[in-house]
């Protein structure tokens, strides 16, 4: 197996949990909130597409999906187009309210894009440094990795949200 199928085959695991949880749930479930400050499987799902999005266009040098294939006005979100939802105030969390279908489409959009990128990884090119931020550099193997844990624990967290709203 070459180091750019592991990768797909992760994040693809990641796209498969997310189907499960969002497919067949309504506007309002996917805005509920379990606590007064939780994330909403809404939320969830949208924060996590925008950190894959945004990361991974960023390290493989492409303009984001939600730019690029109109995903911003699409989904009509009062947030500015770079907002990923890092850091986010409880009320910023409460402005996520997005359909099975937007949350989905979008998703679908940024994995099949992040599927063209990692089919180019080479694993020589996981030594490349993508962000001189942080002490030490992060390569591109470290952000690949990074994104795929986010992904990976908002997926479960939204997963689990659901169970609690059931």
């Amino acid at each position: 197996m070459k180091t750019s199928e592991l990768l797909l085959d992760a994040h693809s695991r990641v796209q498969e949990v997310l189907h499960d949880v969002v497919t067949g749930l309504d506007d309002k479930t996917l805005a509920t909130r379990p606590g007064d400050t939780a994330n909403s499987i809404a939320w969830l799902v949208w924060h996590l597409t925008r950190v894959q999005d945004d990361h991974l266009a960023d390290a493989g040098g492409y303009e984001q999906v939600y730019t690029a294939d109109g995903w911003f006005g699409r989904l009509g979100l009062p947030l500015d187009a770079a907002d990923t939802g890092y850091a986010h105030t409880s009320d910023q969390v409460g402005l996520v309210k997005l359909s099975a279908d937007q949350l989905l489409g979008y998703y679908d959009a940024v994995h099949a894009r992040t599927a063209e990128f990692l089919r180019t990884v080479t694993d020589e090119a996981l030594d490349r440094i993508v962000d001189r931020r942080w002490n030490p550099p992060v390569t591109l193997g470290v952000r690949l990795v990074s994104v795929i844990d986010d992904c990976a624990q908002h997926s479960g967290q939204a997963a689990y949200v659901k169970g609690l709203l059931s």
